[in-house]
C-alpha cells in the first residue's frame, strides 16, 4: 500500500529496462526499501537493471514481458501479482521507429503501432482489472508531447502516442471511485539511450526529472503531468496554431 507520506511498497516496471523506469525505481528507493518487479524481455540489460536495483536496496523480481506477444500482458500481470499487491505500475515501454521508413513501409507502421499503442492498452486493461480487485493502485502511463499534435517529421510515432494518451485518459475516468487512479505523463525530449545521437529539442529533460515528476504527480493526485512543466503551454500554443502555419514550423 502507498503510505500516508506517499511512499510505495511495491513498484511494477513494465518496460523495466527503460531509463525512465529505472530512474523512477531509484527515486522511490531513496525513501525506503521496496519490492520492484522488472517486466521486460530476457536480455543482458534486464539482468543488469535487476542487479543495479538490488544493490540499491530493492527486493527485485523479474518477469517476462514482450510487447510483440498478444498473450504476454496477461501472463506478466499475473506473475507480478503472484508476489503481492502492486501499488504503482509504470507503463514505460515504446519505440521511436525510423521516421523515413515509416512513411512508406506499412509493416513497420503496424509493428510500431503494436508496441506503442496496442500492447500498452492491453497492459492497461490487465492492470486496471488487477488493481480493481486489490481495491487500490496507480497506473502511470508514459505518453509524450508528440501525441498532442503529430508533426510531419514523426507523425506515425506521434499518432501512436496520441492513441495511448487517449486510452489512459479515458481509463482514468472509468476507474473513478474504485480506489484505482491513472497518471498520464507527457515528457518532451528526454535524454535517454533511445534518443542517443539525436539533436536535443528545446526544453530537453532527463530521466531523473521525469521520475521526480511521476512521484510528485502521484502524491498530489494528479491525472496528467508535463515534463518540464513549461511544455504544457508550448504544446497548447502549437495545438491551436492554424494548420497552414503549423506546416511551416521547423518542428
Amino acid at each position: 500500500m502507498i503510505d500516508a507520506l506517499g511512499s510505495v511498497g511495491s513498484l511494477l516496471l513494465v518496460g523495466g529496462t527503460s531509463d525512465i523506469a529505472v530512474a523512477t525505481a531509484h527515486r522511490y528507493l531513496r525513501e525506503r526499501p521496496l519490492r520492484v518487479v522488472v517486466a521486460a524481455r530476457d536480455t543482458p540489460r534486464r539482468a543488469a537493471v535487476a542487479a543495479e536495483l538490488r544493490s540499491a536496496g530493492a527486493a527485485v523480481e523479474v518477469v517476462d514481458f514482450d510487447a510483440d506477444d498478444p498473450g504476454s500482458p496477461a501472463r506478466m500481470v499475473t506473475a507480478a501479482a503472484a508476489g503481492g499487491d502492486v501499488d504503482v505500475a509504470l507503463v514505460a515501454f515504446g519505440q521511436l521507429g525510423d521516421a523515413d521508413r515509416l512513411r512508406a513501409d506499412s509493416g513497420a507502421v503496424a509493428a510500431l503501432a503494436q508496441v506503442n499503442f496496442v500492447a500498452p492498452t492491453v497492459v492497461g486493461t490487465e492492470l486496471a482489472g488487477l488493481m480493481r480487485s486489490q481495491g487500490h493502485g496507480v497506473i502511470v502511463a508514459l505518453s509524450s508531447v508528440a501525441g498532442e499534435r503529430p508533426r510531419a517529421s514523426n507523425f506515425v510515432y506521434g499518432s501512436t502516442k496520441a492513441g495511448l494518451d487517449a486510452f489512459f485518459s479515458g481509463l482514468a475516468d472509468s476507474v473513478v471511485g474504485t480506489g484505482v487512479s491513472v497518471l498520464v505523463v507527457r515528457p518532451g525530449f528526454v535524454r535517454t539511450k533511445m534518443t542517443e545521437g539525436m539533436t536535443a529539442a528545446p526544453l530537453a529533460t532527463t530521466p531523473d526529472a521525469v521520475a521526480e515528476a511521476i512521484v510528485s504527480g502521484i502524491r498530489r493526485g494528479r491525472h496528467t503531468v508535463w515534463v518540464p512543466g513549461a511544455m504544457r503551454w508550448v504544446m497548447s500554443a502549437l495545438r491551436h496554431t492554424p494548420r497552414a502555419v503549423f506546416r511551416r514550423l521547423p518542428v
